[in-house]
This record gives structure tokens, sequence and C-alpha cells, in this order.
């Protein structure tokens, strides 16, 4: 069963839709002892950063997700889900993240070519930087869906894929059992049906 984290940051429907295609079981919830009870956790999120965080830690949820993961609970973040895995981000002041994965979400605008737009929307494809359980079915070069302002700056180690936006942007992270995506999965075709696939069976 994958517990797809619900508060109140993000339109679900994508997500809910590919993981009923893919024939997988899942429950969204807000309540720690739902998620609690699942094999694996999501993460979504569109918007702020800042105020996503304020809701996690209103709720509990950080400190429930952090615990989660410490257990060694497969955790997926996806775009703004991914940028609460770092350590922080600069969008709007500076915030502090859930600290499970290296680095901080900051801006596309100053590092990238300034003739592109911002927010990066639309199709690139993946450089793998390392093999990770995540991406066993998928390929290099196969293109994905993002949509955002901020990308993770400063992941090291912890980098998993990029795409070219005129600069190298952080498209997936991982340390352990804890990933993240900067690009949508439910909303990039097959390329991320294979990536859902294969979180349910990290």
């Amino acid at each position: 069963m994958i517990g797809i984290v619900d508060y109140g940051v993000g339109n679900l429907f994508s997500l809910k839709s590919s993981l009923k295609f893919l024939g997988l079981e899942y429950v969204v919830s807000g309540a720690e002892e739902v998620l609690g009870s699942c094999d694996r956790i999501i993460l979504p999120g569109v918007g702020a950063f800042g105020d996503a965080r304020g809701i996690l830690k209103e709720r509990g949820l950080d400190k429930f997700l952090k615990e989660e993961a410490a257990s060694g609970k497969p955790l997926l973040g996806i775009c703004l889900g991914m940028q609460l895995l770092l350590q922080g981000s600069e969008e709007f002041g500076s915030h502090e993240g859930l600290g499970l994965i290296n680095g901080r979400a900051c801006p596309l605008k100053g590092d990238i070519d300034p003739a592109l737009k911002v927010p990066h929307m639309g199709w690139n494809s993946l450089h793998f930087l390392r093999k990770d359980p995540l991406f066993k079915y998928s390929r290099e070069g196969d293109w994905v869906y993002f949509v955002h302002s901020f990308y993770g700056k400063g992941c090291g180690e912890d980098t998993l894929a990029t795409a070219d936006y005129s600069v190298p942007v952080t498209a997936a992270v991982g340390r352990g059992k804890v990933l993240g995506t900067q690009f949508h999965p439910e909303k990039s075709g097959s390329a991320g049906l294979k990536i859902l696939r294969a979180f349910s069976e990290v």
C-alpha cells in the first residue's frame, strides 16, 4: 500500500490515476496512523516552499516523515515534495527543509541562460549520474515533464539524474530509500509510469 500525503498542497488527480493504471493500491491521507501503516509514502506538492513547510510542521507531519525515513520506509518526494526533502530553500526568504537530502532549493533565474523562460515548463530528457532502483526500468534520455522555478542546488552525491536547461538541473535525488524527482512522473507518460512502478518495488 502506497500512502499519498494529503496536506492540501497540490492536485493529486494525475498521481492517483497513474497508480490506479499500474494496479497499485494507494490511500490519500494526512493522518499519521494511516500513512504509518503503508509500505511506502509519496510526498507530492506544488506551490511555495515556505507555505508547504509550515503546513507540514503545523500538522506534525515533518517529524513523522523524518521518523518514517529513518525507519527505512521508502519515501518519494515529487516536485515541491522533492524540494522539501532538501536542507532548505531560498524561495521568498530562507526556509528550513526536512534535511533528508543534501542541497537547497534555489532559483533557476540567474543560473540559467537569461533567454530561457522561468518557470522551466515542458519536456526534458534525463541524464543519469548513478544507478538507483528508482530508475531500474528507465533508460538514458527518457523524456519527463517539468514545471518549476526553483531547483535543487548543491545536492552533491545525492544527485541521481539531471536535465539540461542550459545548466545541469537536478532532476532526481536519492539517499538510500529517500528519493525525489523534480519532474512529475505522473505527468510523464510511459517514462513516468516506469518510475512509479519501480518505486512500488523499492
